[in-house]
């Protein structure tokens, strides 16, 4: 999958449905994406959404889910 700022939170979590799990081990301040008001605001978020929300640059997050999928995968 290709991930961009316009890549829905809801299609990346249907492709990956193990990866919010691994997001919130891999840093302890975004155990948030398990709450069910945010599993409810994924449905309509993007990746530039998360972004400006997080304060986390977009080039980072896209990085950091590319290095978890590839681990994930056996990749890396």
């Amino acid at each position: 999958m290709d991930f961009d700022e316009k890549t829905k939170l809801a299609d990346i979590i249907n492709t990956y449905p193990w990866l919010p799990e691994a997001v919130a081990k891999k840093d302890k301040r975004l155990e948030i994406i398990n709450t069910p008001v945010v599993k409810a605001l994924i449905k309509r978020a993007t990746l530039a959404d998360a972004s400006k929300r997080s304060g986390y640059p977009l080039d980072e997050i896209i990085r950091e889910l590319q290095k978890l999928i590839d681990e994930h995968e056996g990749r890396a």
